[in-house]
Parts: structure tokens; C-alpha cells; sequence
């Protein structure tokens, strides 16, 4: 496969946790690239690795993004090819990569996003719930904002996506409850595409009732019907 010529920055997805949820293209992009650009570069260096793929490995992450655009934009002006990944699935969502791609076009170098694995879409198909039309939330603020954010999705028609911690679901699913109701239905998935992956849909009564009695381990994506 050749390289876009004109293309000066790469979005790769890559998988969410099978090793082989990646695309044919997105290997022989970060083949080619001069660089990629890794949220952790310890968990990219393990899936490059795994495919043998001999690459420079650069940190870019929230906290050093606003630091480094700059200079990763004068390098693509002066011809270097970059690719951006994240941990896991599509960068910029809900992960570094957004302020990096508008710059780039405020410049007027080429952005390419290949197609590949996101969390939220496999854990929409799975849940049940309507979806052909929904909202994604990603990460929900944990305080300031929060309970303003709860109450505009308690009167949301369409069926919601949220991102979650393992470690804070049983207190989301009952703030839910009281925004929302507890026989409203909503689905809880974990560990997808993993060996432990699993998928609950069922009320939020039932479902506080489910995770309440088990240690929850894994990132969290949680569906909820809209409001009928």
C-alpha cells in the first residue's frame, strides 16, 4: 500500500483489547510514519511490537498536548508523516487528539482518520436499546457540572452513552436511578473484545442490584434508553 502523499497526519484506532481488531491499512500506515505519536508509549510499544513494526515512539497525552502542537505542526511543514493513537480505540474520542487535528487544518495540512475499533459503538449494538438515534457523553464531569449535565439527559429523548470508571459505576448507577428513575432501562458493558468481556441490560434497579454484589474490573460503557 502507498502513502498518501499529501497526508501529514495519520488518526490510527487502535484495538480496544484483541490484538487483532486492527486494520490491514492502519498497520501499513504505522509502518510507513515517521513517527507515532502514542498516549502511553509502553501499551503502543506492545501492540507495535507485536506486529513488528520498528517505528520512534513520542509521548503525547492530555498533559503535554497544549506544549507540543506547535512543534508537531512545524515538523509536518517541513515534510515529516506523523500517526496519532490512543491506548485504545479512536483518538479524540474522549482521548487526546482533538487540538492537534484542528491545528493541522488551521495550517492546511492533511488530516486522514482511518476507520477502525471505538468502545461505545460495539456496546450500543449489544445493549438493545434503540440506535438509530443516540447522544455520546463520554466521561460525565465527577463534580462541577455534573448534576446540571444529569438533569438535561433526564429529559433527553434519544438512547445516551456514557464512559465510565469501574471503580465509580455503582455510584453513577444510582445517580441515574434518581435522575432518570430506576425502571429505566440502560446496559452496562466491560471488558470488551477481552476474555472476560460482559454485557447487562436490564433496569437500574436491577442493574445496581447486579453490580453490588461483584468486584467490577475493566472500562465501563453504559447505555441508557432515552426518555419515552
Amino acid at each position: 500500500m502507498e502513502q498518501d502523499t499529501k497526508t501529514s497526519l495519520y488518526i490510527v484506532p487502535t484495538p480496544i483489547g484483541n490484538l487483532e481488531d486492527i486494520t490491514l491499512r492502519a498497520l501499513n500506515i504505522l509502518k510507513a510514519v515517521d513517527v507515532v505519536l502514542a498516549e502511553d508509549t509502553r501499551k503502543s510499544g506492545i501492540l507495535l511490537k507485536h506486529y513488528q513494526i520498528s517505528r520512534p515512539l513520542q509521548s503525547y497525552h492530555m498533559h503535554n498536548e497544549h506544549k507540543l502542537v506547535e512543534s508537531l505542526v512545524k515538523r509536518m511543514q517541513e515534510g515529516q508523516k506523523l500517526a496519532l493513537v490512543s491506548d485504545a480505540g479512536t483518538p479524540a474520542i474522549s482521548d487526546p487528539g482533538f487540538l492537534l487535528v484542528r491545528e493541522c487544518l488551521k495550517e492546511g495540512l492533511k488530516v486522514e482518520c482511518l476507520p477502525g475499533a471505538t468502545a461505545f459503538v460495539p456496546a450500543l449494538v449489544k445493549s438493545g436499546l434503540p440506535a438509530d438515534r443516540f447522544i455520546f457523553e463520554g466521561f460525565l464531569p465527577h463534580k462541577k457540572g455534573r448534576k446540571t449535565r444529569l438533569e438535561k439527559l433526564a429529559e433527553e429523548e434519544r438512547t445516551i452513552i456514557l464512559y465510565e470508571s469501574p471503580h465509580r459505576l455503582l455510584k453513577a448507577l444510582q445517580q441515574f436511578k434518581d435522575f432518570f428513575g430506576g425502571e429505566r432501562q440502560a446496559s452496562v458493558s466491560r471488558e470488551l473484545t477481552k476474555v472476560f468481556e460482559e454485557t447487562v441490560t436490564d433496569s437500574l434497579d436491577e442493574l445496581i442490584t447486579y453490580f453490588s454484589e461483584k468486584t467490577v474490573k475493566g472500562e465501563i460503557v453504559i447505555v441508557i434508553e432515552g426518555k419515552k
